[in-house]
């Protein structure tokens, strides 16, 4: 089990091979576009999630975790155009696309969990609430 820490580390590498890889792209107008694109969803994983972990309220941390499982697909989206575009470094794009899909799984569950203690709480409040 990864704890908050070493998980907001990690979305934070991510980010850095992220930047490291849009850099290192060729100057062309959809090298440019494309790169960008990725750039923004795929450092905002590791923000967003860095949000979510400084939440207000359970249902708060809910909705962000949501903001990081859609941008770590969106992620993959642009990965997948760059490699198949033949854009890039294909072996770092190819460990970016795993990575993306781990961290899509990690949060996906996270989601899941949340969602599911939330449910335990509002009907273990209603139990309670009628006793």
């Amino acid at each position: 089990m990864v704890n908050r820490a070493e998980l907001e580390e990690r979305t934070k590498g991510f980010a850095l091979r992220v930047i490291r890889l849009m850099s290192a792209l060729s100057k062309s107008p959809v090298a440019d576009v494309l790169g960008r694109q990725l750039l923004r969803s795929g450092t905002a994983i590791g923000a967003n999630y860095r949000e979510a972990n400084r939440a207000e309220s359970h249902n708060d941390f809910i909705h962000k975790l949501g903001i990081v499982e859609k941008e770590a697909s969106e992620t993959q989206y642009w990965l997948q155009l760059l490699h198949e575009a033949g854009l890039g470094d294909p072996s770092e794009i190819e460990w970016l696309l795993r990575e993306s899909g781990e961290l899509l799984a990690i949060f996906a569950a996270a989601g899941r969990t949340a969602k599911q203690r939330r449910q335990e709480m509002t009907n273990g409040g209603l139990r309670n609430a009628k006793s």
